[in-house]
Order: structure tokens, then sequence, then C-alpha cells
């Protein structure tokens, strides 16, 4: 999970804003499930869970703003 992690977090800022897309954002969701998996975060598994197949439509704009401001994407941990 640490390796995930890591090769995500260490990516160029374009390479995220690109899985950022609407198809592609799917990746972030399980990027997410991750971060949750490894802290032991119930709440942020249980949330990640819906992301991947509910909402990847939903948060895609929302991770390519906060990766244009902040440089990653936003997550409960």
């Amino acid at each position: 999970m640490r390796d995930i992690i890591k090769f995500f977090d260490n990516l160029p800022l374009i390479v995220k804003i690109i899985f950022a897309l609407p198809v592609l954002d799917i990746l972030w969701a399980i990027y997410r499930l991750c971060r949750s998996i490894d802290k032991g975060n119930a709440v942020g598994i249980v949330l990640a869970i819906l992301m991947l197949f509910i909402c990847p439509a939903i948060f895609w704009l929302i991770d390519i703003i906060t990766l244009l401001i902040n440089g990653k994407v936003i997550w409960l941990d």
C-alpha cells in the first residue's frame, strides 16, 4: 500500500492532473482507498469505496482544483 501512496505522491503535477480527468479519476479513488487502508480509517475506507463505484464523475473537477491549488488531492487523513 505504501508503495502505491508514494508513487502517486511523487508524480509530477501534470501527470496528477491527467489522472484527475473524468475517466482516469478512478485512479485517485484507488489512491484514497489505499491511504485509508494504510491508516486504518474505517470511515475513509467506506467513502473511498463509494467514490470508486458511485461518484468518480463528480469528484474529478474537485480533484483538478485541489491539485492546482495544493498540488495534492484532498482526503480525510
